[in-house]
């Protein structure tokens, strides 16, 4: 239905499959930072993305070669952003702690990022 509508393969998979994927995840960070346990919310989306990026693209490239297509290069800058981003939210003002502001820039960049690969 996506590619029929005129979407982009990225956009496709940055929003559509990306989403479908992460709403396990999402409901166990949900859960956590309800009761409170934000170490384990924090915890599942950092070991969710490490585990993806080494093991499960790791183990993907040596069963077979992935080429790169170069549209990907700028995600490849966003998660690098995004990182440097989450590490600053993080470690700055004095204490270990994400505020509601922060996580509604995070959701704005991540829309302002959407945007771009729909177009």
């Amino acid at each position: 239905i996506a590619r029929r509508a005129g979407l982009s393969e990225s956009f496709i998979a940055a929003s559509l499959v990306a989403v479908g994927t992460s709403v396990p995840e999402l409901a166990a960070s949900v859960t956590a930072a309800l009761k409170k346990n934000p170490d384990i919310a924090i915890g599942n989306v950092i070991g969710s993305n490490l585990f993806n990026i080494f093991f499960i693209l790791g183990i993907s490239s040596v069963i077979r070669p992935l080429d790169v297509p170069s549209e990907l290069q700028i995600s490849f800058a966003v998660t690098l952003i995004a990182s440097v981003l989450l590490f600053i939210f993080m470690f700055t003002g004095g204490r270990s702690r994400i505020d509601r502001w922060e996580g509604g820039v995070m959701l704005v960049l991540y829309g302002l990022y959407l945007w771009m690969q729909a177009r």
